[in-house]
């Protein structure tokens, strides 16, 4: 018991000095949202192409699809891409579309041999962007961006030293459920990653880089054989040693919803894609997480040993719940700053409140059992096709 306890007080020590470290950053992070969430957006505002994947009639379609062709920006044309041209996505988008204004493409790529279909979907569409488009702009078809999420992505860009202008999403639980508040807070914190550093990554649902730049930096090249087109984007920025900004301010809204099967299946992809592409990321996220929920299930089990010999426990079960605590704080801040750039949702954020502060405790127990599984597997599961990653960029396509 004396040695269990010694290595307890290591591991909790060691998680105070994270999570205060952890704390300090995510004030940090608060006054960056605040700060850019303030700031006028630039006049920067040139012709655009947006190309946004689809496959499937997914909950929320529709209306994700008015988001996409009603922005406040005065010159951008959409493409819509897909695999197959009896995609029910289809009927969706051409009934949008005929009630609204903006010029729209549909890209029937086909069926990949060789890579993602969702990259498979984007090469095809970027290939067939009109002359004269000075600005790529990549989106999903799960968001629902705000009316001048396109200008501000677009704008940084002005900097025609900058390689890429990118931002992430903030999941809504739709219909509600542990398991989808769970999925929430779980994807939360990969948004905090992104900072004013050079550590940023490019995420596929909110990425802006200049045509000419993603022509230099060879992006179609890297989505050869690839399944992560936003890893791989990122790969070739780094190559070409341009670098990529992180917009807080373009957060995108993304109302999700899973059982507890949809949990393990999108969050067991997010992190062996990781493994795959940035192999040093998922070592450190996964010892992270080893750390803390070591240092709390240790806790616990010693809190529960003295309970039934009947020795003092209250100060151990104090220390299993400093690191939970911790994190619920840094949730807090995460909270805070998203309800700067996301005001429009702020009635939704205080409502789920608790989602990102005390289900963040819960959330490292799953990305831990993620790290796990990514150590065992290279498989994924992506809108019902199962594929193989054997490296960057080699894909291989088991069933679809």
């Amino acid at each position: 018991m004396g040695t269990l306890l010694s290595v307890l007080y290591v591991l909790v020590l060691e998680q105070i000095f994270q999570g205060l470290y952890n704390l300090w950053d995510g004030l940090n992070w608060l006054r960056l949202a605040q700060r850019r969430a303030g700031a006028h957006a630039g006049f920067y505002a040139p012709r655009v192409a947006l190309f946004c994947p689809v496959k499937g009639a997914e909950p929320g379609l529709e209306q994700n699809i008015s988001a996409l062709i009603s922005f406040d920006y005065p010159d951008y044309e959409v493409y819509f891409s897909m695999a197959s041209a009896d995609d029910p996505a289809r009927k969706i988008i051409e009934r949008v579309a005929a009630s609204g204004k903006r010029k729209i493409h549909i890209v029937i790529a086909g069926r990949p041999a060789d890579c993602g279909e969702k990259v498979n979907n984007l090469r095809a569409a970027v290939q067939k962007a009109s002359e004269g488009v000075e600005v790529y702009v990549f989106a999903d078809s799960d968001g629902r961006p705000g009316r001048k999420w396109l200008a501000r992505l677009v704008a940084p860009l002005a900097d025609p030293d900058r390689g890429a202008v990118t931002a992430f999403r903030w999941f809504f639980p739709k219909v509600g459920g542990f398991w989808s508040a769970l999925a929430s807070a779980w994807n939360a914190p990969a948004a905090t990653y992104l900072g004013e550093h050079t550590r940023n990554f490019c995420w596929g649902g909110g990425t802006a880089i200049r045509r000419e730049r993603f022509e230099q930096s060879n992006v179609l090249e890297f989505w050869n054989g690839s399944v992560s087109d936003d890893f791989s984007m990122t790969h070739a920025l780094r190559h070409a040693g341009l670098p990529i900004l992180f917009a807080p301010e373009c957060i995108v809204p993304s109302l999700f919803d899973c059982d507890a099967a949809g949990l393990l299946e999108f969050t067991n992809r997010q992190i062996i894609i990781t493994r795959v592409y940035e192999s040093r990321l998922w070592l450190l996220g996964g010892l992270a997480h080893a750390l803390y929920c070591g240092a709390v299930l240790l806790g616990i089990g010693l809190f529960i040993g003295n309970l039934v010999t009947g020795a003092t426990a209250i100060q151990i079960l104090l220390l299993a719940l400093a690191p939970p605590v911790l994190s619920m704080g840094r949730g807090v801040l995460r909270l805070a700053a998203i309800m700067e750039v996301l005001p429009e949702w702020k009635s939704e954020l205080l409502a789920d409140a608790w989602i990102w502060t005390f289900v963040a405790a819960l959330a490292p127990f799953i990305a831990l059992w993620n790290s796990l599984v990514a150590l065992f597997s290279k498989q994924i599961r992506w809108r019902g096709i199962r594929y193989k990653l054997l490296s960057p960029g080699q894909t291989r396509v088991l069933t679809r």
